[in-house]
């Protein structure tokens, strides 16, 4: 299957992000339509009587009277043509403005910030007639055709039902004043549209959970490919390897450099192994040398051996000075009572048995 190339692994972030640089992210034109008509419906309720106000502004202008059939005349016309051009204007600029804003927010909503230019850019591979033609007529080009005309044939039913509930209102509407009709109107668009827009949103959910599941499906990777993609991201296993066996040679150079020096090795017993080393004349307080965990801590306590280097168990001491000390530094202040003391008892033992230097593995006190 690997050889095959099957696309049977999950797509990594990485491989996720470089289809998102390429435009290519999941999104619901569904979702974006009915976000897009609540925010246009709701526009609509809040500036109801504004738009109410406006008909009837106009329809008193061209109504009145004032004009006379006589007097009808280009220039009359253009006038209570730009008058109403410009109540229409003033009253929907609110309304675009605030359905603009909404069809941003639900593009952002589902995508993010991102600019990418790669969708626009000229492809030869998209003039293809064949290819044209397998977009349209493909399976996932019929699937989309059917499931678009099932939503519409959905969408004209419920409306139908909802305006037939809505006859006795609509029969009511030619004896109503402008503003009431208007008013009228603007209920039933309104309840119409809202019953829309649930059914609409109930489709989108299904639809976008769909898309992302679809771009995952079309983002996934061969396992040659996951691999690939490791090996590029944290280099090749055998020159990482290497450079870690390198780094562990460095550390045992220094550590058979260090060990030899120190005057005492404190341990955990096994687990921590720190090499103490103390100049009066040229440190200001005693240093850690070198300190190593488990086969380190093993290692550095076989070269302490083999330099009769003291080694003395003091498990509290040995964990403070491993994860409270770097190695080369000097110990901190609280640390000055419990390693005197250590230097102290060495320097003593020193001095009384230094033939017995071989039989301090380990030293307890």
């Amino acid at each position: 299957m690997d050889d095959l190339g099957e696309r049977t692994e999950a797509p990594t972030p990485k491989a996720l992000a470089t289809a998102r640089e390429k435009g290519q992210v999941p999104k619901s034109q569904d979702l974006s339509g009915a976000v897009l008509m609540l925010g246009g419906v709701i526009a609509l309720m809040v500036l109801a009587p504004m738009i109410g106000e406006m008909f009837e502004r106009i329809l008193r202008t061209m109504l009145d009277g004032d004009i006379s059939v006589d007097q009808l005349s280009t220039a009359s016309i253009k006038a209570t043509s730009m008058l109403a051009m410009y109540e229409v204007f003033r009253v929907m600029l609110p309304v675009l403005l605030i359905v603009m804003v909404v069809a941003y927010a639900s593009q952002f909503m589902q995508v993010g910030f991102l600019i990418s230019a790669d969708p626009i850019m000229p492809k030869f591979s998209k003039l293809s007639p064949i290819g044209g033609i397998k977009r349209i007529y493909g399976k996932k080009g019929l699937a989309k055709a059917i499931i678009n005309t099932l939503k519409l044939t959905l969408l004209i039913i419920v409306s139908i039902l909802v305006i037939r509930s809505q006859i006795d209102t609509i029969s009511t509407l030619p004896m109503l004043t402008a503003l009431m009709a208007t008013t009228a109107i603007l209920r039933m668009v309104v309840m119409i549209a809202f019953i829309l827009i649930v059914i609409l949103l109930m489709l989108a959910v299904i639809d976008y959970i769909f898309q992302r599941w679809q771009h995952m499906q079309e983002n996934k990777m061969t396992k040659q490919q996951v691999k690939d993609e490791r090996r590029t991201m944290e280099g090749d296993p055998q020159l990482k390897g290497k450079r870690m066996q390198m780094a562990r040679e460095i550390i045992m150079q220094q550590m058979a450099h260090q060990v030899p020096q120190a005057d005492v090795i404190v341990t955990n017993p096994t687990h921590f192994s720190v090499a103490i080393k103390y100049d009066s004349e040229g440190m200001g307080a005693p240093k850690v040398t070198v300190k190593g965990a488990d086969l380190m801590a093993f290692r550095i306590r076989q070269i302490a051996r083999n330099h009769n280097i003291p080694i003395v168990e003091r498990p509290p001491l040995a964990r403070a000075l491993y994860w409270g000390v770097k190695a080369g530094q000097e110990i901190s202040a609280e640390h000055y009572e419990a390693v005197a003391e250590l230097l102290a008892y060495v320097y003593r033992l020193e001095g009384k048995a230094h033939k017995k230097m071989n039989q301090l593995e380990p030293v307890t006190q």
